[in-house]
């Protein structure tokens, strides 16, 4: 499982929630990051080149791309590199929030990278036709998660300014189209208002993980979980527990080499 810093955290727990007897390793790419700032070329180079890390690596049967903007834009090639499953974000939050919206109208939420690719408006048009889609992209948000700055006036600021144009469309469903976001859910709920169900593809994908490996499974066994950063994993492990929990013990370092 691999994502640009430590939102994809929210698929891991999710993930170990429900398959415990799996083996998870969690690539976080914190040198990086951000990657919706980044041009496609760039985060599909970055993702092929994770991909190959894992697969090289560890004894990898199935590939989580818990990475909105990866998915956008490297998903095809991905999954024509590896020989085993390939599971993203996108598809499984899409139907989740087609699912519970009420008057149709479905708010997505993503980074710059994500809204571009224009990747959420192709999966609703496939999954959810008669759905109305109005997306924004969100700028500022995942800088706020990797500093573990999840509340305060400088978020709320910044969340009342970039969510008008998803208010003003009336939306009663929101999607949060980057596995960063959940962490800022409070704020956003209060920025939205009660009636405004939020949707993370979090929960979504685990079970979709779940489902894809039914016949692999070894009840009563604790799997072993890894936390990688290609940053400093000091820094990553003193985020990443706050984020996920006390289970994050600590992380390994894995740095790119630089030509």
């Amino acid at each position: 499982m691999f994502d640009s810093g430590f939102g994809g955290l929210t698929v891991a727990r999710a993930t170990i929630d429900l398959c415990p007897d799996q083996d998870l390793v969690y690539f976080g790419d914190a040198a990086r990051y951000p990657y919706g700032t980044k041009s496609s070329q760039e985060v599909r180079d970055h993702s092929l080149q994770i991909a190959a890390h894992l697969r090289d690596n560890y004894d990898m049967k199935m590939l989580v791309v818990a990475c909105n903007t990866a998915a956008a834009v490297a998903l095809a090639e991905l999954r024509d590199m590896l020989d085993i499953p390939v599971v993203a974000v996108i598809e499984p939050g899409v139907r989740a929030a087609a699912a519970v919206t009420r008057s149709g109208r479905v708010g997505v939420i993503g980074t710059v990278g994500t809204v571009a690719s224009r990747a959420y408006e192709r999966a609703g048009m496939e999954l959810a036709p008669t759905a109305e889609w109005a997306v924004a992209a969100c700028p500022g948000f995942v800088e706020f998660v990797e500093r573990g700055e999840l509340e305060g006036p400088q978020v709320r600021l910044l969340a009342e300014r970039l969510l008008a144009p998803i208010r003003e469309a009336g939306v009663d469903t929101l999607l949060l189209g980057c596995t960063h976001y959940p962490y800022l859910a409070r704020t956003i709920s209060e920025v939205m208002g009660r009636d405004v169900v939020l949707v993370s593809s979090a929960d979504e994908t685990a079970f979709e993980i779940r489902d894809l490996l039914i016949e692999d499974r070894s009840p009563g066994r604790s799997g072993r979980h890894t936390f990688v950063s290609s940053g400093d994993a000091n820094a990553f492990e003193r985020v990443g527990r706050q984020l996920f929990g006390r289970e994050l013990l600590g992380a390994e370092e894995h740095r790119w080499e630089t030509s």
